[in-house]
């Protein structure tokens, strides 16, 4: 039988006795039309292109390129026949691939009994990276359609979800869940892409995943110009301080305290507020009056000034007293 060839090996010998198939695949991901030099190549050299989905979104752009596409689904031992006398047939894939066709000719080179054309898998585009959020995107916007639940759901009501999953993701880190990581990021992700697609419905002011992809992308490149511009920074602190201000400008803040998130818990609220007085060399008391609340103030202070996250050290905590208590029941901790 003829040989397959790897996924970039398409500056191999083009000829054999016996033929060549090419399975041309393509990712629904990219604009349809947009392929890789080696396909076109492989495309315009063919004795014959067979399609066997008519709705291949490919279709009208080969045609417009001159491409001469057969509307056909052979069989495995009609396309080894296509092949004879050395000719090359480039089958355009489908989404699902071709599992039948390529299940038929694995049959065909196992019995022994038929010389094969040479076989050849050619990726003609890409997935580039964060492709699969097209995915998530799409399979949003069906759920939002179609499921009862989704449907009627409202940024207010979906609130507490975005509260609870950014919650899991800590506790993921915190235990050092990779696999629970990956999961957690995606549920954390879920709820960006069905917040914008409510947004989208937002009869005066909509707005789509891609115009929160947008607003993020202009804060980042410009909030670091010593990555995107011409400024220096040669630590982190010097990168805080740079991002401070300048979102300080931007928000037009009057405060160090503005934006600050009044309704977060309450170590790390206070040990936000210890962090914008520290950060902004203000030299602010903590207040002298007596109570518990105080001393937690100052615990929270005192933490924030040391570099610990209070609200991590007191899970920490709490999770070993959570054993002791297990333990003194008799259970596993």
């Amino acid at each position: 039988m003829g040989y397959v060839r790897g996924v970039n090996d398409v500056t191999a010998p083009t000829g054999s006795a016996t033929g060549r198939v090419v399975l041309l695949t393509t990712s629904h991901r990219v604009a349809p039309g947009l392929l890789s030099w080696p396909a076109w190549q492989a495309l315009r050299t063919a004795d014959r292109v067979l399609c066997a989905d008519a709705a291949h979104p490919q279709l009208p752009y080969l045609r417009e390129a001159g491409i001469a596409v057969e509307e056909t689904s052979p069989t495995a031992e009609e396309l080894v026949a296509a092949c004879a006398d050395g000719r090359t047939v480039v089958i355009v894939a489908t989404g699902e691939g071709e599992p039948s066709l390529t299940d038929g000719l694995a049959r065909l080179a196992g019995s022994g009994r038929v010389s094969m054309p040479d076989l050849e898998l050619l990726p003609a585009s890409y997935d580039l990276p964060g492709a699969r959020l097209l995915d998530l995107v799409q399979v949003m916007d069906r759920i939002r359609a179609e499921c009862p639940w989704s449907s009627q759901q409202t940024h207010k009501g979906l609130a507490k979800y975005a509260v609870e999953e950014s919650y899991e993701l800590v506790e993921a880190i915190e235990d050092g869940d990779h696999d629970g990581l990956r999961e957690e990021l995606g549920d954390v992700l879920l709820q960006v892409v069905f917040h914008a697609r409510i947004a989208e419905e937002d009869e005066e002011s909509p707005f789509s995943v891609d115009d929160v992809a947008a607003t993020i992308v202009a804060k980042l490149i410009h909030r670091h110009p010593h990555v995107f511009g011409d400024a220096t920074a040669t630590t982190p602190e010097e990168v805080k301080e740079h991002w401070l201000r300048t979102k300080a400008i931007e928000k037009r803040r009057e405060s160090v305290t503005d934006g600050i998130p009044l309704h977060q818990p309450a170590l790390a609220l206070a040990s936000k507020l210890a962090s914008r007085v520290r950060s902004s060399h203000l030299d602010v008391p903590l207040p002298a009056t007596e109570g518990i609340g105080y001393d937690l103030l100052a615990l929270a202070a005192r933490a924030e000034a040391e570099g610990t996250d209070p609200e991590a050290a007191l899970r920490a905590a709490a999770r070993a007293y959570r054993d002791a208590i297990r333990t003194t029941e008799g259970l596993e901790g």
